[in-house]
């Protein structure tokens, strides 16, 4: 079972957003037959049964064994993923271009960016499953707060100079590391607004309370 599914296909797409069948691979992600999921979806077992056969289908569950019961085969399934991610390849012809948002600035941009990773990423771990290889990728996360926009903006600045100071003493796009089996590989450096939450947004509704209250 893998970590993370991307999904390409449009119709294993469509066939995953159904809700009953959100729920049926969400209790997939340990072996069950569809006797047991039935108990708990609260359907009756043909109806599982019958959203089984299409997630089969579309590959998003396989078999772990079958059990023989009197005159019946029990099928056991298991999710082939522990979560699914669908890509932008599911839906190619609309899917987002970075070449159209070719600006640093843009939130366009930080967007097709983040949905070719997505696609790209779903093609290298498939082959690497495929291959029985590790993948080498890494990746930073966390969060910084500006005191002001200057700030934010000089961070920016700072930032893609050191970057590119790395990126022109490690790269070497010549012939020889071509023929000496160099591996191309991506970067993308983003930076964007975290995501408020309800404790944020009470602290700002509590600072300008206190103002107000000081304009008084």
């Amino acid at each position: 079972m893998l970590d993370i599914e991307v999904i390409e296909d449009p119709a294993a797409a469509e066939a995953s957003l159904d809700p009953i069948r959100t729920r049926i691979l969400q209790e997939l992600v340990e072996p069950a037959s569809a006797t047991q999921l039935a108990g708990r979806v609260g359907l009756p077992r043909q109806k599982v049964n019958y959203h089984l056969k299409a997630l089969e289908r579309h590959g998003l569950v396989e078999l772990v064994e079958e059990r023989r019961k009197g005159n019946v085969t029990e099928r056991v399934l298991r999710a082939t993923a522990a979560s699914y991610l669908i890509s932008p390849a599911a839906l190619a012809s609309v899917a987002p271009d970075p070449r159209r948002f070719a600006d640093r600035f843009s939130a366009f941009w930080l967007l097709s960016l983040a949905a070719r990773t997505v696609q790209e990423m779903g093609k290298l771990i498939a082959g690497a499953a495929v291959a029985r290889k590790k993948l080498a990728s890494f990746a930073i996360d966390g969060e910084i707060t500006f005191r002001s926009a200057a700030e934010r903006a000089a961070f920016a600045e700072e930032l893609g100079v050191a970057v590119t100071r790395l990126v022109d003493k490690y790269h070497d796009g010549g012939a020889a590391a071509a023929a000496g089996g160099a591996r191309k590989h991506r970067l993308v450096v983003v930076l964007h607004p975290a995501l408020k939450t309800p404790s944020t947004e009470q602290a700002a509704s509590g600072q300008t309370a206190e103002k107000d209250q000081g304009n008084d």
